[in-house]
């Protein structure tokens, strides 16, 4: 199944939209719209490098941990993390426990804390062209493309760390630099179903 699909309540969606309900929740209300502030991208950046080699849906199942364990994702609480919050982390269960993840987490907040016009400005720098044709099936969704490449680049390039082109292509979808809703989904351009 690659094109959108009518979930139970007969609503065209993405069809991945539809595979649980963490998923359809998220799909609905979240991905794709515009996601605004230095640390809700800085959440979005540590969520979307957690999920590099897993199913999202482990990550948004535990988001609330995650939240907990990194103090909200305030940059500059994170950057402030010591040895003795890199042990405490390791053995928290409500987060996945990988040392490089997290060690990356702490130096992308210090590395966010550099940027002279914030990662709200440097990310934002990078969205796509918002008159791109609407893909028809998930074959037409790419998996990268230049901005996200580009957009990794400069995140390496200023000490960001597990920011492939990948995992930036996955964050600007997330986070509504584009729109890859289907085009016969009914959420496609942040729309929400009539009441």
């Amino acid at each position: 199944m690659s094109a959108a699909a009518a979930g139970p309540d007969g609503l065209l969606r993405c069809p991945w939209g539809l595979s649980a309900e963490d998923y359809r929740a998220y799909h609905d209300t979240e991905w794709g719209r515009p996601v605004r502030g230095d640390d809700a991208l800085f959440e979005r950046v540590c969520l979307e490098a957690f999920q590099s080699g897993l199913s999202w849906i482990t990550i948004l199942r535990r988001r609330e941990g995650f939240r907990a364990a990194f103090a909200g994702f305030v940059i500059e609480r994170v950057a402030a993390f010591t040895e003795a919050d890199r042990e405490r982390l390791l053995q928290d269960p409500g987060i996945i426990r990988n040392r490089a993840k997290i060690d990356a987490a702490v130096s992308n907040a210090r590395a966010a804390l550099e940027l002279p016009d914030g990662l709200d400005a440097l990310v934002w720098s990078y969205a796509g062209d918002p008159g791109r044709p609407a893909p028809r099936t998930l074959a037409d969704v790419p998996a990268a493309t230049p901005e996200s490449a580009a957009l990794a680049k400069e995140l390496k390039r200023r000490g960001f760390r597990f920011v492939g082109p990948t995992t930036a292509y996955a964050l600007m979808q997330a986070c509504g630099l584009v729109d890859d809703h289907l085009a016969d989904c009914r959420f496609r351009g942040g729309a929400a179903p009539a009441a």
